[in-house]
C-alpha cells in the first residue's frame, strides 16, 4: 500500500513512521512529504532511506492512505486534494475536528462510526484524548454531569524549537530562540496556544468541544485549565469529574482496568501513580490517584498520564489506519 505521511520530518510525523514500523502496518511505498526546505531530505523507514517529496508529487502517485501532521493551513488546503483522488486521510490538526461532516475518531472509544464515505478522519487533540480514554467506561457505566481538568503538558507539544528553547535555557545559553512568550525552564506556563475572547485559550476550548464530539454528549459541563510544564515529553491531567449516579472506587477502578489501552497505575501504600517520565515512548494511558471527592455528591478524581507524541497523536492516527484497513475501506 502507498502511503503519504505529510509532515515526515516533525516531531509526530516522525512518531507516525515509527509506529506506522513497529506495528508492521502494510506500507509497500512511503511517500513523505514536508515543507519546501525539507524536500530532498531523507527519512528512515523499513530499513530504507525515503525521499522527503513535495505534496504534488505524493499527489501524483496516488497513495490509499495519507497521515496529516503539518499544521491547520496546510490540512485546509491538502487533505482535499488527496481525499477528491481517493486517498483516506487522518489528519492531526485542529482544522477538520469540529466539522459536523467530519468524524472526531479515538478507535477504542468511536471507531465504530467509520463508514465508507470518510475519506478526512480528524485526530483528536493530545490533551483530549487521553482524558476521554478515561472518561469513556464511565461515562458508559453512570453518565457525566461535570468536568473539571487541568493539564501540565511537556514541551513536545510545541515541538523541536521549544525542546531546543528548554535546554539551551538549562544550559545557560543567553542567545535563545524564544518559542515562548517567557522562559520555560525553571517556570509555567498558564497559556497554551492563543488567548479567546472569552479568556480560555484554544487548546481550553479544543477540550471541551472535542471531549463533548468524542463522547456524544453535548451536555456536559466540561471547563479546562492547560497549562505548559518544563517536561520534556508526556502530558498529565488531574481531572475531576461528577458522575450522574452513585459509584463505589472498586467498580471505578475494574472499569478503567477493562478499557482497552488504559492501565491502572493506584496504589498509594506503595507509592504508585503514574508519572510522564515512565509513560515516555509508551501507547498507554496510565491512570491513578483514584479516590473520592467528598465535596459533591457521586465525585471522583484521578490523574492521567500518557506519552503526547504517541497516544496523544502518532499511535491514535495509526490506529485509526488500521481500523480503516480491518474495516475493508484501505
Amino acid at each position: 500500500m502507498k502511503v503519504a505521511v505529510v509532515g515526515a520530518t516533525g516531531l509526530v510525523g516522525r512518531r507516525m513512521l515509527q509506529v506506522l514500523e513497529e506495528r508492521k502496518f502494510p506500507v509497500t511505498e512511503l511517500l513523505p512529504v514536508a515543507s519546501e526546505k525539507s524536500v530532498g531530505r531523507k527519512v528512515s523507514f523499513c530499513g530504507k532511506e525515503w525521499t522527503v517529496m513535495r505534496p504534488e508529487d505524493a499527489l501524483a502517485a496516488k497513495p490509499s492512505l495519507a497521515l496529516f501532521s503539518a499544521g491547520s493551513a496546510v490540512s485546509e488546503s491538502l487533505a482535499p486534494q488527496f481525499a477528491a483522488i481517493g486517498c483516506r486521510v487522518v489528519d492531526n490538526s485542529s482544522f477538520w475536528r469540529m466539522d459536523p461532516g467530519k468524524k472526531l475518531i479515538v478507535p477504542e472509544i468511536n471507531g465504530d462510526l467509520l463508514g465508507p464515505d470518510d475519506y478526512i478522519i480528524a485526530n483528536p487533540n493530545c490533551s483530549t484524548i487521553q482524558m476521554v480514554m478515561a472518561l469513556a467506561p464511565l461515562e458508559k457505566e453512570y453518565g457525566i454531569k461535570r468536568i473539571v481538568v487541568s493539564t501540565y503538558q511537556s514541551v513536545t507539544g510545541t515541538g523541536y524549537k521549544a525542546i531546543a528553547q528548554m535546554n539551551a535555557e538549562r544550559a545557560g545559553e543567553t542567545d535563545i530562540e524564544m518559542i515562548y512568550p517567557y522562559p520555560i525552564d525553571q517556570n509555567i506556563l498558564p497559556h497554551i496556544d492563543s488567548f479567546l475572547d472569552n479568556g480560555y485559550t484554544k487548546e481550553e476550548m479544543k477540550m471541551v468541544n472535542e471531549t463533548r464530539k468524542i463522547l456524544g454528549n453535548d451536555s456536559i459541563a466540561i471547563t479546562a485549565t492547560t497549562v505548559r510544564v518544563p517536561v520534556q515529553g508526556g502530558h498529565s491531567e488531574s481531572v475531576n469529574v461528577e458522575l450522574k449516579k452513585p459509584f463505589t472506587l472498586e467498580r471505578v477502578r475494574e472499569l478503567l482496568a477493562g478499557m482497552s489501552g488504559v492501565v491502572v497505575q493506584d496504589d498509594p501504600s506503595k507509592k504508585l501513580y503514574p508519572m510522564p517520565l515512565y509513560a515516555w515512548g509508551k501507547d498507554e494511558v496510565f491512570v491513578g490517584r483514584i479516590r473520592r471527592d467528598f465535596s459533591i455528591e457521586n465525585g471522583l478524581n484521578f490523574w492521567c498520564v500518557s506519552d503526547n507524541l504517541r497516544k496523544g497523536a502518532a499511535t491514535n492516527a495509526v490506529q485509526i489506519a488500521q481500523l480503516l484497513l480491518d474495516k475493508g475501506l484501505l
